[in-house]
């Protein structure tokens, strides 16, 4: 069995505690993680239990601290970003990061198709550790769609909310249908709305998690996000997390 985390934003006691009780197969961060020391020490308590992956969320590239906690962590190889990886039987596809209109904001065409492409053109002065900025190693250039549209999986996880949730994108829609994906799994927005009616048009289960939220492969809530019950808006404003 596979547990799909929402966004935890450094918060890791609950999500210890649930693999602690069920001894899920694997967990796997849809983003935002924040860990306050790398992330093998954070999860040192449960990395005997259970395997651990991720994809990393726009927050993950705020300081320097979350990018390497993360990015350099001993988890490091665990990131499913831009790759398929069969994880307790599954075949499970990754997309960290967010959509941002200096990259590329769907439906819009892209204003750079590549992480190089921004490289060459951002000026040495703006680049960090040598290479692309810090902040845009969290946001979707074109280049990771196209690479993972030409492949197959069983799941698609993204950060971004694919065009089921009122600010999602249809992008993510076209990318799920590409790779013929049964069931998509997000985070970002830190609530859980249904999206049961609209599997017709999807052509698969799409499942938001919430902050903190823990959701198993089928689709069962094994931990409520802690706003899951605040439908009426967006509850991402709490934690600043659109840019």
């Amino acid at each position: 069995m596979i547990y799909f985390l929402g966004d935890v934003h450094g918060r890791f006691r609950s999500l210890i505690e649930a693999v602690q009780r069920d001894r899920p197969d694997a967990i796997v961060f849809l983003g935002d993680v924040q860990a306050q020391q790398p992330l093998h020490v954070e999860l040192a308590e449960i990395l005997d239990v259970t395997q651990v992956w991720w994809i990393h969320g726009n927050h993950d590239t705020d300081s320097d601290a979350d990018y390497d906690n993360l990015f350099e962590s001993e988890l490091a190889d665990r990131n499913l970003h831009g790759r398929v990886v069969e994880i307790a039987g599954l075949r499970v596809a990754g997309l960290g990061g967010v959509f941002r209109g200096q990259i590329w904001m769907p439906p819009a065409p892209p204003a750079y198709d590549s992480q190089d492409e921004f490289v060459r053109r951002c000026g040495k002065g703006n680049r960090w550790r040598g290479g692309l900025p810090r902040k845009h190693r969290s946001s979707i250039f074109e280049s990771d769609w196209l690479h993972l549209a030409t492949q197959r999986a069983d799941i698609l996880i993204t950060h971004e909310a694919p065009g089921c949730h009122p600010y999602g994108f249809e992008a993510l829609n076209e990318m799920a249908c590409c790779m013929q994906v049964s069931r998509t799994f997000h985070g970002h927005q830190h609530d859980n709305l249904d999206y049961s009616g609209q599997f017709s048009r999807l052509g698969h289960q799409a499942y938001g998690v919430g902050f903190c939220g823990i959701t198993d492969q089928d689709g069962n809530v094994i931990r409520s996000g802690d706003f899951d019950d605040r439908r009426s808006g967006r509850q991402d404003h709490i934690f600043g997390v659109p840019e």
